[in-house]
């Protein structure tokens, strides 16, 4: 089962459930930790259905954002499934180990928020510079909106970015460790922040 049917074939956590556990509760988690790591799907469905929520609630509760929440429970449980052969029944519980993977999946989501953070600010800082007094508009350009401007730029320009601006890469070390030629790498960062430039000048202007 691939990871997209798999995703898709799971219900979100977040929607009411009428489900409730059978009297023994014990068994039935032995069943479906034991199905889980033979690669019955059913157990997969079993799980998520019976502990979703459970993970759901705990990434709600630490990233404070009821989506990110629903991501990172698909994560989870995506990792679940690819990582089921390393999960031993009789060395601990399933949703206790389901919750170590949520832990996992938190702090990559935490750590994912904070590299955006400061890749905004850096992008934002790199706009302010290419052009306009200190005092300019580009000084009161919505982080988020250089984010979510970010997000939408082709996938090699956004690589390239997030090389020089995050990891401190020069452009031609980001040559040697993309493969790219480094005319090429120049081009992607340009054409990266010209488009990003363009598409928020409206909006630095209208603020």
């Amino acid at each position: 089962m691939t990871a997209h049917r798999m995703t898709g074939h799971l219900a979100s956590p977040a929607e009411p459930r009428a489900h409730h556990a059978p009297p023994d509760s014990a068994a039935e988690d032995e069943r479906i930790a034991r199905g889980l790591v033979q690669g019955d799907e059913r157990c997969l469905d079993a799980a998520y259905h019976r502990w979703g929520r459970l993970v759901h609630t705990l990434a709600a509760r630490a990233l404070g954002d009821p989506r990110e929440a629903e991501d990172v429970t698909q994560q989870v449980f995506v990792a679940a499934w690819r990582g089921r052969g390393n999960f031993r029944p009789d060395r601990g519980t399933l949703p206790a180990w389901l919750t170590g993977i949520t832990r996992r999946k938190i702090a990559d989501a935490l750590t994912a928020r904070t590299r955006r953070t400061e890749l905004t600010a850096a992008l934002g800082a790199s706009l302010e510079h290419t052009g306009g007094s200190p005092d300019g508009p580009e000084r009161i350009i919505d982080r988020l909106v250089v984010t979510e401007e970010l997000a939408r730029l082709p996938r090699v320009q956004r690589d390239v970015l997030e090389l020089a601006y995050f990891a401190d890469l020069t452009q031609s070390q980001i040559a040697d460790r993309t493969g790219m030629p480094l005319g090429t790498v120049k081009s992607h960062a340009r054409r990266g922040l010209l488009r990003m430039r363009h598409s928020l000048g409206p909006v630095a202007a209208g603020g």
